[in-house]
């Protein structure tokens, strides 16, 4: 076998500094390094043009390498001062929210015509909606116990008892927060460090990544924008529980948070993993109850701790908003017709065309038991006739229910991140819909699979992007399909 040629740049696992010349999709920025053997690209995932990042080689081929960001080390001249900590799950805060639209229609709509093959995508761009909240959108926060933290003067670990966010790049050093990081809830999160000081007095420790022994492991946070209330989820490890009085830790969140507390849950995680709820395990109900009640588009939707439910609900409005408004847009394809929403999740944009359509038939179906359990529930609670869900396998669910093939004219398509497997999506083209709104959170794979749809006879009509997480690379694609 012939050796792979190395280039002669950098190797794995070097730490370089670098500066970030261009913006590729995904948050990748991109450095070059020159010499007189050429130019060699290295990619830095949340960096932006304009900033010098310390960063570490993580595959490093012979044209270019990736790298893991460690830090910024200058800021680039677009950024500007924010009233917030810094976190990982916001690389982009200081930069100016246009800026930040600018980057992502611009890196999303060139995979399109690079991946998808949709020369003119510009010319079928609809439209870029952004999130009605800039800052403080978040419905969830996972907050993590160590009992290894990081001293951000001195730039190094330090033994000390942490509440807050992983360090980037570092699976076992925590970051304290200190103050609000502009993504949660500001009350919860200007309260953190109170948490962590009733916690650190128990006397109990922390979860100790690389040894995997401690008691505290995460605290959750649900939050619901109708009525402002919190449910929370203290995760410990059962070693030293009889130590921990859950009633007083209970009273104490009622202190601080009064009546916004709607309950707080205690889970058992003796696992080694780093999932904050463990698959086995138990979960109880502390105080008070274990659900929240959010509201989307006028329906009403019962979240627990497990739920899938959208991060940013009010961006998540006009996400479905958009959908819905692609699959109303031929009406006689929805009236009197059966549609299918494949990868439905909880059942949410099922339910709000169901409740705009005359006798119209939903066919939901997700692998997710739980997701399916909720969407049931959901329907009722909403008084919506007509829905059926499956929890199956979309593409086993399509061999086993061949009636479907040529009966449907309007599909829904929302799958996870990874996208649609090459066999589920010959399915899905098999069975000959007129039509189909397909929505992604990862534009990369959508492209991939647009490809695939051309060749099969369906046209990309129109395009659009939802912001569902400021501050970050992600975008949301609404695409409609026809034939």
């Amino acid at each position: 076998m012939p050796r792979r040629e190395r280039n002669k740049f950098v190797k794995r696992g070097q730490v370089i500094e670098i500066l970030i010349e261009d913006y590729a999709f995904g948050g990748k920025g991109i450095g070059r390094i020159r010499s007189e053997e050429g130019v060699f690209v290295v990619f830095v995932p949340n960096t932006l043009p304009g900033q010098l990042v310390k960063a570490r080689v993580e595959k490093s081929k012979k044209k270019y390498a990736e790298c893991k960001l460690i830090d910024v080390l200058q800021h680039s001249d677009d950024e500007v001062t924010v009233p917030y900590q810094d976190i990982p799950g916001a690389p982009y805060i200081q930069l100016p929210i246009e800026l930040q639209h600018q980057y992502k229609k611009e890196s999303t709509l060139s995979l399109f015509k690079r991946i998808g093959k949709v020369e003119n995508i510009e010319d079928l761009f609809d439209e870029f909606i952004a999130s009605p909240n800039v800052f403080h959108y978040r419905n969830k926060m996972e907050y993590g116990f160590s009992a290894i933290g990081y001293d951000r003067e001195n730039k190094t670990d330090i033994d000390e008892f942490t509440l807050g966010f992983k360090r980037r790049g570092v699976w076992w050093m925590g970051d304290n927060l200190e103050k609000d990081s502009g993504l949660f809830d500001k009350q919860v999160e200007d309260n953190i460090k109170n948490i962590r000081e009733y916690c650190k007095k128990t006397g109990l420790a922390p979860w100790h990544g690389p040894k995997k022994e401690g008691f505290f492991r995460y605290f959750v946070v649900r939050k619901s924008y109708k009525t402002n209330e919190l449910l929370f989820n203290l995760v410990t490890t059962s070693h030293d529980l009889e130590k921990f009085d859950l009633e007083k830790f209970a009273n104490y969140l009622v202190a601080l948070f009064g009546d916004r507390v709607a309950g707080l849950l205690h889970t058992i995680n003796d696992e080694t993993g780093d999932r904050t709820i463990a698959t086995s395990g138990s979960i109880q109900l502390i105080y008070g109850k274990d659900k929240i009640v959010e509201e989307l588009l006028g329906l009403n939707f019962e979240i627990s701790m497990k739920s899938f439910f959208q991060t940013n609900p009010k961006s998540a409005e006009k996400l479905y908003t958009k959908v819905v408004e692609y699959a109303l847009e031929n009406k006689e394809a929805i009236d009197n017709t059966v549609v299918m929403d494949l990868f439905c999740g909880t059942g949410t944009i099922g339910q709000i065309i169901a409740s705009k359509a005359t006798n119209t038939k939903i066919v939901g179906v997700d692998i997710v038991a739980s997701a399916i359990e909720d969407a049931k529930k959901n329907a009722e609670r909403n008084n919506i006739d007509g829905l059926q869900f499956y929890a199956a396998d979309v593409g086993k669910f399509l061999n086993e229910h061949p009636q479907y093939k040529n009966n449907i004219r309007t599909l829904i398509l929302d799958p996870a991140r990874a996208g649609i497997a090459p066999k589920t999506l010959k399915k899905i083209i098999n069975l000959n819909a007129d039509r189909m709104v397909y929505v992604s959170c990862n534009p990369a794979t959508q492209a991939r699979d647009t490809e695939e749809l051309i060749k099969n006879g369906y046209q990309l009509k129109k395009i659009s992007l939802v912001d569902q997480f400021p501050h970050t690379s992600h975008i949301e694609t609404v695409v409609l399909f026809e034939k």
